[in-house]
């Protein structure tokens, strides 16, 4: 399943031209405040119609201009969740998780939503009204509802964002779940590159009403241009790595970019997968081999690309083996050391700068 989007609107102050796809899993869609995240969503759910373009949901069109196609947004099979869950309040949670398929004429099926009842963990909560939820909660519940309703897409506009950070971490786990066993397309809009880089499969940054950049996360977070969206103070890597072992002194031994790294103790099993962030202000360059230093993770990489913008700092992307990995060091720096493009250097990543928050499954 898969999602096709290219389409242009004209606002007041504003012009949206946008061309995409989507696969199934979670494609992220980021940028500053008014790129057009939000815009994008609401008109591949009917609720705005784009000047020109067509949407394709899996091979059905549900949007075409030149065509004269434009369906109800009842009629497209969306399912979306906003930033607050919006249940019934003078509904149980099983009753509200019912009400999707109900709505749509649909029968309940009993199979798949006890799937899901467990999949999100609201085995028990179902007897419990909304207002016996925490924020957490009940957005599990507004995704639980939406997916019962079986969508070809699912629309997640910064499902986190009223959420206090102890919320946004009891849910995460949830998302990632979703993430890895829904078989549709999830259209996620944040303005968290946190949250992007630990749940996204592919990323769509825009800027301005235009693509900027888009491609699985791991190659649009290590790319310099992209900064120009994250911000120097935002940009880094995404990693994916494996658990080989947790040590008694707290650490964890991943295996991962050609090297092992050594982190906090990390929620997972070893043999699981987990993906890194790691912000290019985190990790310092030298030149040789570094002796003597309390820094555990040190990675041999070759310079690929070296980005200067207009103030002190200087962007190095850097292949590690078949990962990437960006730094950030002073432009004084950068020309102390002569960096150059197919230099080989050594990247070094402490420790704690990999923050747990910044690991994900």
């Amino acid at each position: 399943m898969s999602i096709e989007v290219q389409i242009s609107h004209h606002f007041q102050g504003f012009d949206l031209d946008v061309a995409f796809q989507a696969p199934a899993g979670v494609t992220a869609l980021f940028g500053p405040s008014g790129a057009g995240k939000t815009s994008i969503i609401q008109s591949v759910a009917g609720l705005l119609t784009p000047d020109d373009g067509q949407i394709t949901m899996s091979g059905r069109k549900v949007l075409d201009r030149t065509a004269g196609i434009n369906l109800a947004p009842q009629k497209r099979n969306v399912g979306y969740v906003f930033q607050e869950a919006r249940l019934f309040p003078h509904l149980s949670v099983v009753r509200n998780l019912s009400y999707g398929p109900k709505a749509r004429g649909q029968a309940v099926d009993h199979g798949y939503q006890e799937q899901i009842v467990t999949m999100l963990g609201l085995d028990h909560l179902l007897g419990r009204r909304p207002q016996a939820l925490s924020g957490g909660e009940k957005q599990r519940v507004a995704l639980a509802r939406a997916l019962l309703a079986k969508p070809e897409v699912l629309l997640l506009d910064e499902p986190l964002a009223a959420l206090d950070a102890a919320r946004k971490e009891e849910i995460l786990p949830y998302l990632e779940r979703l993430r890895d066993h829904a078989e549709v397309p999830i259209l996620y809009v944040s303005h968290s590159v946190s949250e992007v880089a630990r749940l996204a499969n592919h990323v769509i940054l825009l800027r301005d009403g235009k693509v900027a950049k888009a491609g699985p996360v791991e190659e649009v977070f290590s790319d310099t241009s992209s900064a120009a969206v994250l911000g120097l103070r935002e940009s880094g890597a995404v990693l994916r790595a494996r658990v080989t072992a947790h040590h008694e002194d707290g650490l964890t031994e991943l295996s991962g970019a050609g090297t092992k790294l050594h982190l906090p103790r990390v929620m997972a099993s070893v043999g699981d997968d987990v993906r890194l962030r790691i912000k290019a202000s985190d990790v310092m360059l030298s030149l040789t081999r570094p002796d003597g230093i309390s820094a555990l993770n040190v990675m041999e990489a070759r310079i690929e690309d070296i980005l200067a913008g207009q103030g002190p700092g200087v962007l190095v992307r850097l292949a590690c083996g078949d990962a990437h990995v960006l730094a950030r060091v002073t432009q004084r720096s950068a020309k102390t050391m002569a960096l150059a493009k197919g230099q080989m250097v050594f990247a070094i990543v402490k420790s704690v700068s990999v923050a747990q928050a910044d690991v994900g499954t």
